[in-house]
């Protein structure tokens, strides 16, 4: 077990802390607005402030900020490293530490995910700035991956503490980018232990045959959206939004006409921690001869980031 002692934070149960910042409740499981706070004016100690409420509500928003770009840059400076993205490119900004999607040119992040896990060191967090949004349409939906754990039946968690699943960025033309990370994570600063896999980015469980892993991500991967889990929000030109990528996952609606720009800074530097594997990885990945072209992902990972070389024939059929 990874022993990870939790960080306290700030009391918040009555809905403000000493800047009198005013947070609204939007979900049982996750999700606060924030109100009474100019993130503009930004210090060390604000940026504290914010971090100490993401621990307890996991995503938050600010309506209402309309930052500058070198605002949402230097706020985002204030809570760690920043990084571009490593494979898509921006409709319009050229500036190296914004990452831009336009729904004009195809950039409607539709699909259940967390951001950069196909990565070694994954985001830690996402701040998004809603740039123009429609009237109507196009809200994102969040689920906290601590609150899919705890509901796991006892035999699941147990089985899914003791295994570890391939990302890859293939959605981004990438399937070279590839990283492996616990299918339980323990979050640093917390202690809660998540449900670590997506739709979007997990590509395979690594101790399983195709066939298995197949049948538990899709399980596991339509479960994470589970209602009950989830806060849904409404978009304002302006609105800043802050996620912890460690425990939870998103998705954009894509219900809407018209355009929809956002701007994101990303923090990266997260250290994936978790049980190790119970069990060996799945031995039909690294058998002489024929394999499976379901296999073929993860032989590719063995042999570029473990040594182990691929079979010698790789077939695209199952015989």
């Amino acid at each position: 077990m990874v022993d990870i002692q939790p960080t306290p934070v700030a009391d918040n149960s009555k809905g403000s802390t000493s800047r009198s910042i005013t947070v609204r409740r939007l979900a049982p499981a996750l999700g606060g607005e924030v109100t009474g706070i100019d993130l503009a004016e930004a210090d060390e100690a604000m940026a504290a402030e914010v971090q100490a409420l993401l621990l307890e509500h996991k995503v938050l928003f600010f309506p209402g900020q309309n930052l500058t770009v070198d605002q949402h840059v230097a706020f985002g400076h204030l809570m760690g490293p920043l990084e571009g993205h490593p494979n898509l490119k921006n409709a319009y900004s050229d500036h190296p530490e914004i990452f831009e999607l336009a729904a004009s040119k195809g950039g409607i992040a539709d699909e259940w995910h967390t951001d950069l896990t196909f990565m070694p060191n994954p985001s830690v967090m996402s701040i998004l700035n809603m740039v123009t949004c429609p009237e109507v349409g196009g809200d994102t939906m969040w689920t906290s991956l601590s609150a899919a754990y705890d509901e796991l039946s006892p035999p699941m968690k147990e089985l899914c503490d003791g295994l570890t699943a391939l990302h890859d960025a293939h959605p981004h033309d990438r399937a070279d980018s590839m990283a492996t990370h616990p299918m339980v994570r323990v979050h640093p600063q917390t202690g809660e232990r998540c449900l670590y896999v997506n739709q979007h980015f997990t590509r395979r469980i690594v101790e399983m045959s195709a066939e298995e892993s197949d049948v538990l991500l899709r399980h596991l991967t339509h479960y994470v959206a589970n209602n009950r889990f989830t806060v849904r929000y409404r978009w304002t030109p302006g609105t800043i939004a802050i996620w912890d990528n460690r425990c939870t996952q998103h998705h954009v609606l894509n219900d809407f006409e018209g355009e929809r720009l956002i701007q994101r800074v990303t923090v990266m530097g997260d250290v994936v921690e978790g049980n190790p594997p119970r069990w060996p990885r799945w031995e039909g990945a690294t058998r002489q001869g024929a394999t499976s072209r379901f296999d073929r992902q993860l032989n590719r990972y063995l042999a570029e980031h473990e040594g182990i070389e691929a079979p010698v024939n790789q077939h695209n059929s199952r015989d």
